[in-house]
């Protein structure tokens, strides 16, 4: 199946969200992700995805038109409420679920310590590999 994680910028949640899809459930998905905006691949999300053993440095912030042609989505994530609110039109047969995360740079906003920014990083990339370990049945069931 094909799942596409969808996310504002394409910088962080999806760009994790496709990593941990990659990496646990390689058998079972063939993951992508993309933004309504580009904003680059945050660095810190892919530290704290190093960290968890997991490399997307690879990966690329991305629109849904710069996605392969002719692919379809067995499901769409929108992982944060914008992308909900706005959500790129999927052919029919495609399911879209709502399953909101917490936006690590905002978190990370007002802090100041290096400890305290990656604390929130990491927990919302423990919170995105739980959702993701859970897959397919975490679809199941819209999130928002």
């Amino acid at each position: 199946m094909n799942i596409l994680f969808l996310c504002t910028g394409n910088s962080c949640r999806s760009q994790m969200a496709e990593g941990w899809a990659r990496a646990l459930k390689p058998e079972a998905f063939t993951a992508w992700s993309a933004g309504v905006e580009t904003h680059g691949l945050n660095p810190l999300a892919v530290r704290v995805m190093a960290e968890a053993g997991v490399d997307i440095s690879g990966q690329r912030s991305k629109l849904t038109t710069d996605l392969p042609e002719g692919v379809t989505f067995d499901y769409v994530v929108t992982v944060c409420g914008h992308t909900n609110e706005n959500c790129p039109y999927f052919p029919a047969g495609t399911k879209v679920v709502h399953v909101g995360f917490d936006d690590p740079p905002t978190l990370a906003k007002t802090l100041t310590d290096e400890a305290e920014i990656l604390t929130a990083y990491r927990r919302v990339r423990d919170e995105i590999r739980a959702f993701v370990e859970g897959l397919p049945g975490s679809l199941e069931t819209d999130g928002s």
